[in-house]
């Protein structure tokens, strides 16, 4: 029994029900319940106690039901992308093959620090019944099962096995999930006979809590740091990063550059930061940038990385910056903050920006600096604009990003992921307002862009209904996973699908061809397994599923077509073919490090890996 004071006897799945349904955050002083709700498909791992226990409460936290696992995972991931990070969607699955396909989704999630919470079934920890349906036996670890498998793709763990578990777990899984630096996927294993065990749970661990996201200041010493090694810069850039949205610091970001004339450049989960139109924005950096960004990355003596993970595709496997360039990390992230014997600054982005502006006050950095940049951006625009031209050669996705782009309202939202087109939208894409696309490299999972638009498409509906949701997706990430469009037709979430074929896995094609390889197993008639290859009805396909669906043949065809999805009532799919060869921005491009062959029979491949190996004079040692 627990200590003194009322107490309310509930199973452990009515008390985590309780327990999500009181906690709530601030957001622009007003006060929402974090969790959204969330998606399920129900087993017989969850059924009978969450089951019954969401069932109360179905009004107030409503739950989605999904079509995939997996699915589920990367909406709640797009869900809480929308939202800032600052609210998020639970997963519930079945024990076994349903929670197994979760794991995909939680990685994404980890790898984008994403908060979502995972309410998975789990075996019997009185184990009488073992062996049952769907469990792994390890006969020399009889506590091991498949839900351990989650460890390595979680930022928080627990296998609930006593009611009074959760008193503890449940307050540390979303402290974790609400945290800056550590924000991920938290998640509970729940075994079958523990979700119904009755607890007589203290009343106030339900208290209604508000939360709001903490804040840490940088310390003093490394402001002061930073901004002497900024005031001797020639040459200095801004690296603007995803966690300058979740810091809110756009508007900081903004004002700091302004304020001393400094150039910023994007990473992929930084585009939208600044305005396409913004005269200090010179483009997206890295292996899937610009030239305009890549040039002035690579001029740069002092480089301040704002709220970035610095992956590869944003450094260009660190051959992006002057091996001698100093780099400042902001980040709230210490790991982050430090990479490649960065300067660190450890704390929130907006806080950040404002003190070191602050001890920075009087500097700008040389004209003659700025306008080499902006010289460099007005080159990448006009390459772009003949680039997202129709005409001018076969359809492609830049074509197809050009027509969404002239179309499309400043507030409707762009998601993506994976293949070709997170490269092509990054690169094409012209800003019309901030935090407005999303396009998921983080794990660069294909599958994401449906279920990720109806996850964005929901959050939307909260705060812009009338804006639209639209998905860039490949056909090959289409035939991956598409079932989401059922889902979006199910639940009234209007989403804008443009599938854009090419034959396959084309951008892997391109990388193969790169490397001196022939095309093999990538492209849908280069596969020697298939004796007759032909197209998919994508059309058919997706008005089975209850969208509104036409194919168009070139890029003004889809601007009709654009235009009359945004006025349907309820999901449209615009399917078009694009070119697998010659359709593919080919400017804008990093050095990347990829696997090679140190030797080979074929003369082409020793010849690719001898280039790629020329790349790496440029690559930065650091740890």
């Amino acid at each position: 029994m627990p200590g003194s004071g009322e107490t309310i006897r509930l199973t452990v799945a009515q008390a985590i029900v309780k327990y999500l349904m009181n906690q709530f955050i601030e957001i622009d002083g007003v006060e929402t319940r974090i969790c959204g709700g969330g998606f399920g498909i129900f087993g017989h791992g969850n059924v009978p106690c969450l089951g019954e226990a969401l069932f109360s409460v179905r009004e107030e936290l409503p739950l989605y039901r999904g079509q995939n696992e997996q699915s589920m995972g990367f909406a709640a991931a797009a869900y809480a992308k929308y939202h800032l990070r600052r609210r998020f969607m639970f997963c519930t699955a079945s024990a076994g093959p349903g929670t197994a396909n979760l794991l995909t989704a939680a990685a994404l999630a980890h790898a984008n620090r994403l908060p979502l919470l995972m309410l998975c079934g789990d075996t019997f920890v009185t184990r009488l019944p073992d062996p049952v349906l769907q469990q792994l036996e390890h006969f020399s670890s009889p506590a091991l099962g498949l839900n351990d498998a989650f460890r390595a793709v979680t930022r928080y763990w627990d296998r609930i096995t006593h009611p009074a578990q959760i008193l503890q777990s449940l307050p540390a899984a979303l402290a974790t999930i609400l945290d800056p630096a550590d924000c991920g996927p938290a998640f509970l294993g729940l075994p079958q006979d523990v979700q119904g065990w009755a607890w007589d749970y203290p009343q106030a661990f339900f208290a209604r809590r508000v939360h709001r996201i903490r804040r840490q200041a940088p310390d003093r010493a490394e402001i002061n740091e930073a901004a002497a090694l900024l005031r001797k810069a020639a040459r200095p850039v801004i690296v603007a990063g995803g966690g300058v949205q979740y810091s809110g610091a756009v508007a900081e970001l903004t004002a700091f550059a302004e304020a001393h004339g400094i150039p910023v450049v994007e990473t992929i989960a930084g585009r939208a930061n600044l305005l396409a139109t913004h005269p200090l924005n010179i483009g997206p950096v890295g292996v899937t940038g610009s030239d305009s960004a890549n040039a002035i990355a690579a001029a740069a003596d002092v480089v301040l990385a704002v709220g970035t993970r610095l992956q590869d595709f944003t450094t260009g496997s660190w051959t992006v910056f002057a091996p001698n360039a100093r780099l400042i990390g902001l980040n709230v992230g210490r790991q982050d903050a430090a990479k490649h014997l960065s300067l660190p600054v450890v704390g929130d982005a907006r806080l950040g920006l404002v003190a070191i502006g602050a001890a920075l006050a009087g500097y700008r950095a040389p004209i003659a600096w700025v306008g080499q940049a902006q010289a460099e951006r007005h080159t990448w625009d006009t390459y772009v604009a003949a680039n997202v031209a129709p005409g001018n050669r076969p359809a492609s996705y830049a074509q197809a990003i050009g027509v969404v782009n002239a179309f499309c309202h400043p507030r409707d939202r762009v998601v993506t992921a994976a293949g070709g087109l997170p490269a092509e939208v990054t690169a094409n894409w012209r800003t019309l307002a901030t935090g407005t696309v999303d396009v998921e490299f983080g794990f660069s999972c294909m599958g994401y862009e449906i279920a990720g638009g109806w996850g964005a498409r929901i959050a939307q509906m909260q705060v812009e209904p009338e804006r639209d949701t639209i998905v860039f997706v490949g056909d090959g990430s289409y035939l991956m996973m598409n079932s989401d469009i059922y889902s979006s037709v199910l639940t009234g979430m209007k989403l804008i699908v443009l599938v854009l074929d090419n034959g396959g896995f084309a951008v892997i094609n391109k990388l193969q061809n790169n490397m001196g390889l022939q095309s093999y197993n990538c492209l849908i008639a280069d596969c020697p397994t298939v004796p007759e290859p032909f197209t998919v009805d994508f059309e058919a396909h997706a008005r089975s599923m209850g969208a509104v669906v036409e194919t168009v043949a070139t890029p003004a065809d889809l601007s009709a077509a654009l235009l009359r999805a945004k006025a349907a009532a309820r999901t449209s799919v615009i399917v078009m073919k694009v070119d697998a060869f010659d359709g593919w921005t080919n400017q804008g491009h990093a050095w990347w490090e990829v696997g090679t062959p140190r030797t080979s029979g074929t003369p082409s491949v020793r010849a690719a890996h001898a280039e790629v190996e020329a790349g790496r004079t440029r690559q930065r040692q650091g740890i």
